[in-house]
């Protein structure tokens, strides 16, 4: 059988593109040869038992910067957290400190040191999140899954987690949620309903309320701040320069502003914020936020650091020295903050149930109890003159 030269062309175009598509068995593989390479120059077996070996080995990313050991929280455990997690499974309660990964949970579940369980359960926070655990909004910053179309509202829940809390027997409860864009109110009248069922069922208990921004909408803001809490809660998250960048784009920096003086406004003890370090902000953009808030009649702010839940999230800019915190707090004090906490880990509500309780709230009481005595006392005085 003869080809014709065009055959004879066309076939060994074939045999050639096959050929470059296999590889043979005594092809030298460039990566072993790398990795083999890189196994020769590294320490011997002689090196290891000579102790003579690099002080420490780098795996993973390089240039991505490092978590500091401060930054390093240890395991959760003791009476109180124990004893916490076991009621939290046994009352169907959702806690934003478990959804969130939250570093802090140890500390805030238990307590302070040398209480017995019921002392500690007494100072312990947690922070319960109702409406479900889907937001239909998409911060970059944060890990809880969202949805345009999560499930319904439970119509229960505001009594069942009354009725929970105020069986639970904690002296501060911190009551949060997901954003809620696809309910006409946003979830106001569902979460004034479960603040107002807590404080009929137990009136001592402190309720601190971690709102959403209710789409701008100030009279939803109202109407949980004047359902009986205690402390309005409500973060700006960062500066206004970046607000765009980490929040989801419903989420406006003076939209914030007007949902916290909103809430001061309609008779709120205590409104609070908080602000994340480390996602590129500078000093100018930090003191700019803090006068705006200022400006909103904001009595409580806190500094923590942020921390990447997960690859998916906005990267870590930079972390901040605890003595930077340190320095934040100082400033924020100087302008008039009523209280501020300021650290690596601190977040919105870490240790809330000891550092308002003791600092914040007892304080407006003994304020107030003094303005009366010293108003009773000019009084007497003024009588007695005039007789």
């Amino acid at each position: 059988m003869h080809l014709s030269t065009p055959q004879v062309q066309s076939a060994l175009r074939v045999a050639r593109a096959a050929r470059a598509h296999v590889r043979c068995l005594a092809t030298p593989s460039s990566s072993r040869s790398s990795f083999s390479q890189t196994l020769a120059d590294g320490p011997s077996l002689d090196d290891f038992i000579a102790d003579r070996v690099p002080e420490r080995v780098v795996l993973g990313n390089k240039t991505a910067p490092r978590l500091p050991s401060y930054l390093k929280t240890t395991i959760p455990k003791g009476a109180s957290f124990a004893k916490i997690k076991k009621d939290l499974r046994g009352l169907n309660l959702h806690t934003v400190c478990e959804e969130a990964r939250c570093p802090n949970i140890g500390d805030c579940w238990g307590g302070k040191e040398g209480m017995s369980e019921a002392e500690g359960k007494k100072a312990a926070t947690a922070t319960i999140m109702l409406m479900g655990d889907t937001c239909t909004r998409g911060c970059r910053f944060c890990s809880v899954k969202t949805s345009r179309t999560p499930p319904p509202l439970d119509p229960h829940e505001p009594e069942n987690t009354a009725e929970a809390i105020s069986r639970w027997g904690l002296g501060y409860i911190v009551l949060t949620s997901v954003d809620r864009d696809d309910l006409a109110d946003g979830g106001a009248h569902h979460f004034a309903e479960t603040i107002m069922k807590i404080k009929q069922k137990a009136p001592q208990i402190l309720v601190e309320a971690l709102t959403g921004d209710f789409a701008g909408n100030l009279e939803h803001v109202g109407l949980v701040a004047k359902s009986g809490l205690d402390v309005y809660a409500h973060n700006i998250e960062t500066v206004e320069a970046l607000t765009p960048f980490v929040r989801d784009r419903r989420a406006k920096f003076r939209q914030s502003l007007q949902v916290l003086e909103h809430a001061k406004k309609s008779g709120v003890r205590v409104t609070k914020t908080s602000m994340m370090l480390g996602v590129g902000e500078n000093e100018d953009q930090i003191m700019d936020a803090l006068r705006e808030l200022r400006k909103s009649d904001v009595d409580v702010v806190t500094f923590g650091q942020y921390m990447r839940p997960t690859k998916r999230h906005m990267k870590v800019d930079r972390y901040v020295e605890p003595a930077e915190f340190d320095r934040w707090k100082q400033v924020a004090e100087d302008m008039g903050f009523l209280y501020v906490a300021s650290g690596p880990l601190v977040r919105s509500s870490y240790k809330a149930g000891e550092f308002y309780i003791e600092n914040v709230l007892r304080g407006k009481s003994t304020e107030r109890r003094t303005k009366t005595l010293v108003a009773d006392q000019a009084l007497e005085t003024e009588t007695n003159v005039q007789s």
